[in-house]
């Protein structure tokens, strides 16, 4: 068996009802009729578990891979695959929402990882801002807050803009706005716990449930929100380090037309997103992939660096087609484990 060739999951896409239509749209994917808010561009949750297209392992399913196949995430432990990579079409506002860490989610959501994020914003409509914070000092200021539904003094917002990149730690109140897309990365978790939810009724005339108690249990009032999302990291040779965690670290590569960058693989496994452009190609030492905006893909241990390559033209365009634009890719870096297995695939 191959245990260098790059994996390629097929997409699982979740209905949201403030979803939209625009990863049909902007990315071309294939999607059920609906509000569609979130693509699982790579997941072995169950809740949304990937299936491989093409390759050795065409056809089964990342979890499995995970299971049975360890010599592709070399160094790296635990029982389950421990990241996720979405995108997300909010044409409406998300719920006002808060994650927990892994202890508290342990303890609480059968032994659930917690829920650590960030988000890379893709494309947000002018004047749109985003939740990422809270003003309460303490639990009682914050249960007195939601009480009264005081949510204007409570939200901590910033305005947004394409490019923009947040790293959301467990404990904060957070809700992407409507007009938004982001590319999410984070730990291979579904737990979420809802504030406030505007009041919405569901299509059977229900509302969704609010999880006040938990959420009172679990925000971090140490955390200091940002004061904007803009990306003050250098780039170097168009790789820019986004973010490093103990669960992953991202960073944003960018490859100019006719150029080419090489992508370093030291790591138990990377994930790689194409977020922008009409396309190129990444090669391994053992093959050459063609790419598109909407690729995603999973680099194994042992597959050696990739060179991803964006071309300097492309066959000719359609009328009314974009012209080609620069790739931009995603990255990210799972950690190995150490000090033993952890519960749900937690790897550092």
């Amino acid at each position: 068996m191959a245990y260098d060739e790059l994996i390629f999951p097929k997409p699982v896409f979740h209905e949201k009802i403030w979803g939209g239509r625009k990863l049909q749209t902007e990315f071309g994917y294939q999607i059920p009729d609906g509000p569609i808010g979130e693509c699982w561009a790579i997941s072995a949750h169950p809740a949304g578990d990937c299936v491989v297209e093409g390759g050795p392992y065409d056809g089964r399913y990342l979890s499995d891979l995970w299971d049975k196949e360890p010599q592709l995430f070399a160094g790296a432990s635990g029982d389950r695959f421990p990241l996720l990579i979405k995108i997300l079409d909010a044409k409406e506002n998300l719920s006002v929402q808060v994650h927990p860490d892994d202890a508290y989610a342990n303890e609480h959501e059968n032994g659930s990882l917690g829920k650590r994020e960030c988000w890379y914003v893709l494309s947000a409509d002018p004047g749109t801002r985003i939740v990422v914070g809270q003003n309460a000092h303490d639990r009682a200021e914050l249960a007195k807050m939601i009480e009264e539904g005081r949510w204007d003094d409570m939200l901590y917002t910033v305005p947004i803009k394409a490019g923009d990149f947040f790293r959301i730690e467990p404990g904060t109140i957070h809700a992407i706005q409507g007009g938004t897309m982001v590319l999410e990365t984070q730990q291979s978790s579904d737990v979420t716990y809802r504030v406030y939810d505007y009041d919405r009724v569901q299509a059977d005339g229900t509302t969704r449930e609010l999880h006040i108690p938990q959420t009172l249990d679990v925000v971090d009032f140490s955390l200091v929100p940002p004061e904007s999302g803009e990306v003050t990291a250098p780039e170097v040779d168009g790789i820019t380090e986004l973010m490093s965690c103990p669960n992953f670290s991202v960073v944003r590569v960018r490859v100019a037309k006719g150029a080419t960058a090489t992508l370093k693989q030291e790591h138990p496994f990377v994930c790689v997103s194409v977020v922008e452009g009409e396309g190129g190609t990444v090669t391994t030492p053992a093959g050459t992939w063609n790419l598109e905006k909407g690729s995603h893909f999973l680099a194994p241990a042992t597959s050696g660096d990739l060179a991803a390559g964006c071309p300097r033209s492309r066959r000719r365009r359609a009328r009314g087609a974009r012209p080609s634009l620069p790739c931009v890719t995603v990255r990210t870096d799972c950690y190995p484990t150490t000090g033993g297995p952890r519960l749900w695939g937690n790897v550092r």
